[in-house]
């Protein structure tokens, strides 16, 4: 391979690496416990990364709790060491206030 294609090579590479973006997928639950008796009857909402399925699971299964998914919404960009984003309703929701 000559030089000015390895050269090439490694700017394109680097652009491409650069370029990716990162991104996950945030749900948010109703979530209500299925024991008669939990000190804790009352159903909370919670905004997990984790889906149904692993959220149930990490947290003892359908028979201790019972989810609905209200809504889910996708967080892109760099998402190293930040909070979780917020849903897109209140984002435009917020920029609109903005505007008045």
């Amino acid at each position: 391979m000559s030089f000015s294609r390895s050269i090439v090579l490694v700017i394109f590479l680097a652009f491409m690496v650069m370029s990716t973006q990162a991104e996950y997928r945030v749900y948010q639950y109703n979530v209500k416990a299925r024991n008669p008796f939990s000190m804790d009857q009352k159903s909370h909402v919670v905004t997990s990364t984790l889906d149904p399925q692993s959220y149930l699971a990490y947290h003892g299964g359908s028979e201790t709790l019972k989810i609905d998914m209200l809504r889910s919404w996708m967080c892109y960009g760099d998402t190293s060491n930040k909070q979780v984003c917020s849903p897109p309703i209140a984002r435009s929701t917020a920029s609109n206030e903005g505007n008045d």
